[in-house]
């Protein structure tokens, strides 16, 4: 059994697509996604269908929540916020219900999925350091737990303390717990602008992460033809 496990889509159909056939050439079995599919990209109608077609274990993240809901986000930047009012206008009122609907947490076979923090999901309270990690790690009841929101793909484990960093593929030793951050499909901010995925295979215990080149102009042309701030687009590019 091989899970493909996703991430921050954030609307970018071009690095969707990508991803989608990765997943089929990777012959991955199943498929978790840890939140915001929506916000910042172009096509919010068109991810959203997907995800929703593909009837997919799924939990919400803090774009989910804003624009499924009707109040004005906090914390946002203008950006982000005039994407969350832009990206409400292309749903319908039964999507912007799947989005309310979705859990913060969520079980799928023997590891767990979040999109920002176990100690307090519902918080967004953003994970990047061991410190962050260790708060989650109290509230993890599995070996395994996959969560996304930095769009910064690392690892941390815990077995006598906690650590973490980077990582291409490395294997689930027993007696250790992990907190995995499995990176964005439609908006990677670790200087990469590769889209990011997870696979999880869980006959072999490993987790490896994946890259993949997508078309980013095209995805950039959209944004600026629906009219959404320049920045957006712009920062595709660097992955930042």
């Amino acid at each position: 059994m091989k899970y493909a496990v996703i991430a921050d889509i954030h609307a970018n159909l071009d690095a969707f697509q990508v991803v989608l056939d990765d997943i089929k050439q990777q012959a991955c079995t199943h498929v978790a996604c840890l939140g915001d599919v929506v916000g910042y990209g172009a096509d919010p109608k068109a991810c959203l269908d997907i995800v929703r077609g593909m009837n997919v274990p799924t939990v919400k993240g803090n774009h989910d929540e804003y624009i499924g809901a009707d109040e004005d986000p906090e914390g946002f930047n203008d950006a982000a916020a005039e994407a969350v009012s832009w990206s409400r206008n292309q749903l319908s009122a039964d999507d912007r219900k799947w989005l309310r609907d979705l859990k913060y947490f969520r079980l799928v076979g023997n590891f767990s999925i979040v999109h920002a923090t176990l100690d307090a999901p519902h918080r967004w309270g953003y994970v990047f350091e061991k410190l962050e990690a260790a708060a989650s790690f109290t509230y993890q009841n599995t070996q395994v737990c996959f969560f996304g929101h930095t769009h910064v793909p690392v690892a941390f484990i815990r077995d006598t303390g906690v650590r973490g960093g980077t990582y291409s593929k490395f294997r689930v030793e027993a007696g250790k717990k992990y907190f995995v951050n499995v990176g964005s499909v439609g908006q990677p901010r670790d200087g990469n602008p590769k889209a990011a995925y997870v696979i999880y295979d869980l006959a072999q215990q490993t987790i490896e992460l994946r890259r993949l080149d997508y078309d980013i102009a095209a995805q950039q042309k959209k944004i600026r033809a629906a009219g959404l701030p320049e920045r957006l687009a712009d920062r595709l590019a660097s992955g930042k």
